[in-house]
């Protein structure tokens, strides 16, 4: 069983700066990919950043140049930097583990806020 917890949300003022971690734990398989999506309300869930197992990334567009995914492959663990925040940040990150033509699992999500 894999299970995704997300920890690092919170609330900042923007243009401050929030680091999201994500950790997998169970039975993971090496070749993967990590990613974070966020939902805002009203919304439909986004992706935001992904990163492969050998470190490729991709990223939305509109978050380009202020976020930063990585990931450790020993702690099975994914990270988001998220820098020069903006209010329309705000929304529930969630943490994704995907396998190449198979499963997805989900964490419980974590609540970024961005005043202005």
């Amino acid at each position: 069983q894999v299970q995704l917890v997300e920890s690092g949300g919170g609330l900042v003022q923007a243009g401050g700066s929030l680091r999201l971690s994500c950790a997998a734990t169970g039975s993971i398989l090496r070749i993967n990919t990590m990613g974070w999506y966020r939902q805002g309300s009203g919304k439909q869930r986004e992706l935001v950043a992904a990163i492969t197992s050998v470190r490729s990334t991709n990223y939305a567009d509109s978050v380009k140049g202020r976020f930063t995914i990585s990931r450790d492959n020993a702690k099975n663990t994914v990270y988001l930097q998220m820098n020069t925040l903006k209010p329309e940040d705000t929304a529930v990150y969630y943490c994704n583990l995907h396998y190449f033509g198979g499963n997805d699992y989900w964490g419980k999500g974590t609540l970024v806020t961005v005043s202005s």
